[in-house]
């Protein structure tokens, strides 16, 4: 998308009440500690970017997956890389990919996995607090993805306080 573009990048549902899809959307915000739909609604529309790719990519080989592989090699190799797929699954299981595989590659989501924090919501806040850094640099953003090669090199910030392990907020501690 070009910046400066008016469109947004997601799509909000077709019907706006539909009480079973109200329900999971809050039990997903709730899980991951989003901060509104909207969060939800760009994961989504990301996935169903990944699942067009995939279909197109399907479709211009007339469904033969190990040409199609090949020729989104680099559409494999990006997934791959941001842990969205593993290593043994190929453009088939694109479609079969849920919104929560999405999720889990978020920063905060990654950042409370790795037990740097207590709860989504606290995740959230240490990162958008500059409190976590990544590959030596201080992150802002709860919604970045993490590549699996950078996942390891997820931390609190050196002058951070909670970078002091008897620190009353920090994960782990003393907690009641």
């Amino acid at each position: 998308m070009p910046l400066g573009s008016n469109t947004k990048a997601y799509e909000t549902p077709n019907h706006p009440y539909q009480g079973e899809r109200i329900d999971d959307e809050a039990r997903l915000l709730d899980t991951y500690g989003l901060k509104n739909k909207e969060e939800l609604w760009r994961a989504q529309s990301e996935l169903r970017g990944y699942r067009r790719e995939a279909r197109k990519l399907l479709g211009r080989t007339q469904g033969d997956a190990e040409a199609a592989a090949r020729e989104g090699e680099e559409f494999l190799a990006r997934l791959k890389r941001i842990g969205v797929l593993s290593d043994e699954e190929s453009l088939d299981d694109i479609l079969s990919l849920d919104v929560t595989d999405v999720l889990e590659r978020r920063l905060q989501t990654v950042v409370y996995r790795q037990g740097l924090a207590n709860t989504p919501e606290q995740a959230r806040q240490f990162i958008v607090h500059g409190h976590i850094r990544m590959e030596g640099a201080r992150v802002g953003s709860p919604s970045m993805k993490v590549d699996v090669a950078s996942e390891d090199t997820i931390e609190y910030e050196e002058r951070s306080p909670l970078a002091d392990e008897l620190h009353p907020e920090r994960a782990g501690g003393d907690q009641e």
